[in-house]
């Protein structure tokens, strides 16, 4: 089993207004959140997946906490919290990607503290951690005690996945992915992520340093250019984008993430040393797996993200 680590939320997408009235916007609400996708995700792959989140005991919450149920994502590590559904207002740009706008201070899926770590039985094969639950407090300083605890003993997957909006101070995120790095097993990060954080820097120098540490494996997305991959045995190179129609992106980096984990699932690799023994070639087919599982979703509105049987194991 694998538990991700993080926020869930609802994603409210602006739609086009007919009556043209500028006192009225529709808006058409998702469940999402990264984490929260990237369980829905591993899901759907085939994968048993868990989520650590706090979910709002409000009408929303109660709505995350039925989907996860629909899905069959196990409900053994989520938390009842007495605080609001986090919202984010999402407009999708011309070219398909996402901007938000958070509504979040004080919500439910931040609440979680130290008290809350959870003990893990050695179901649990891996952690994932990423997005906006790596800064804000008090959920921050958790994951990083979680991950300080686990490293070394089970797999961990990091995904920056930058977000401003709800935590501006990019010198916070610096320096918290810092740390976390350190302690990942494998990283998927975008190139808008690396832009974001060290805008005066070579994205593979970056990746370079993050190679020194414990990792194995860093993947970076690149939206329609496509995927690199940099394996600290086997050096670098690239995937293609799938080619598709795209709706829009949102959950395509979520959905890359869920599928490397498929991949090593699939594989009986999804461990510390499972990864450490991967050749050149296995890496490889995870990689197209990922970049296809992808651009299913940038063919499909919103969060969509893709079952097992829509995808050829490669």
């Amino acid at each position: 089993m694998y538990l991700v680590c993080g926020e869930a939320l609802f994603d409210f997408f602006s739609e086009n207004e007919a009556s043209g009235q500028a006192s009225k916007v529709n808006y058409k609400a998702i469940a999402g959140g990264s984490p929260f996708n990237v369980a829905v995700g591993l899901r759907r792959l085939g994968v048993d997946a868990a989520l650590f989140a706090g979910l709002s005991t409000d009408y929303l919450g109660r709505r995350l906490q039925q989907v996860l149920a629909d899905e069959g994502v196990r409900p053994d590590y989520l938390l009842d919290v007495d605080a609001p559904t986090t919202l984010a207002m999402v407009e999708v740009g011309a070219n398909g990607s996402p901007h938000y706008s958070f509504r979040g201070e004080g919500c439910a899926d931040r609440q979680l503290t130290l008290a809350h770590l959870p003990e893990l039985n050695e179901q649990v094969r891996g952690l994932h951690i990423g997005s906006f639950s790596l800064v804000v407090q008090p959920i921050a300083d958790t994951l990083l005690a979680l991950v300080r605890r686990e490293s070394g003993k089970r797999l961990i997957s990091l995904d920056p996945n930058v977000r401003l909006n709800p935590e501006p101070n990019i010198e916070l995120w610096r320096s918290r992915i810092a740390e976390l790095v350190e302690l990942a097993d494998l990283i998927k990060v975008s190139d808008e992520d690396l832009s974001l954080l060290y805008p005066d820097r070579d994205p593979q120098s970056v990746i370079d340093g993050w190679l020194e540490h414990r990792c194995q494996l860093v993947f970076l997305t690149r939206g329609g250019q496509g995927a690199t991959v940099f394996s600290r045995r086997h050096g670098s190179w690239s995937a293609p984008a799938t080619p598709v129609v795209i709706a829009d992106t949102v959950g395509a980096g979520d959905t890359f993430q869920a599928a490397l984990i498929t991949w090593l699932t699939e594989q009986q690799l999804d461990s510390v040393e499972g990864v450490q023994q991967l050749s050149r070639e296995q890496i490889d087919s995870m990689l197209k797996f990922a970049v296809q599982a992808a651009a299913l979703t940038c063919s499909k509105t919103g969060p969509d993200l893709p079952y097992r049987h829509q995808l050829e194991m490669r």
